[in-house]
């Protein structure tokens, strides 16, 4: 067996946007429940983002495969968003792309298409609000994967996605 393999940071930025879908943090030592309440390390969850960023990655942030999938709920994912947003301000060229869904809404089979439109918009401005860039994720057969950079002024974010 040999020892593991050195690797240098960046020096320059990469030639192409590479996001990394970091996962949350748990605190280990928390009395919560995490299924029922997630329990997060924010310091040790900021300090791996600052990792991250240090080795020029982007941060794709609240996405359904890294954060909601595993147990995180539309408030924590709010609140992650906002936190990586404020430590992003410190960090010269951090990127960041937040998730945008509709896990807020009841489990329920019959929503209409405009009930889906107005809690993805909602989920969007909540992003916007504190200054974030939207990602939209979907699966083959439920919907198309894209990820789109809103402008801020953009007034129907999802109306214009088509």
């Amino acid at each position: 067996m040999r020892e593991p393999r050195k690797f240098a940071r960046p020096s320059r930025p990469f030639t192409r946007r590479a996001l990394a879908a970091a996962h949350v943090v748990a605190d280990a030592r928390s009395a919560r429940e995490p299924w029922l309440e997630p329990a997060i390390d924010w310091d040790a969850t900021l300090a791996y983002r600052r990792h991250l960023w240090s080795w020029g990655f982007g941060i794709a942030e609240a996405m359904d495969t890294a954060q909601r999938g595993m147990g995180l709920d539309w408030p924590n994912s709010l609140e992650l968003v906002r936190r990586t947003l404020d430590a992003a301000n410190d960090v010269p060229g951090a990127f960041v792309a937040s998730g945008a869904g509709t896990d807020h809404l009841p489990p329920r089979a019959d929503f209409a298409i405009g009930e889906v439109i107005a809690a993805y918009e909602a989920q969007c401005a909540a992003i916007e609000q504190l200054g974030g860039r939207i990602s939209v994720a979907s699966e083959v057969g439920k919907g198309t994967t894209f990820v789109i950079d809103f402008p801020r002024t953009a007034a129907r974010p999802m109306a214009q996605a088509g």
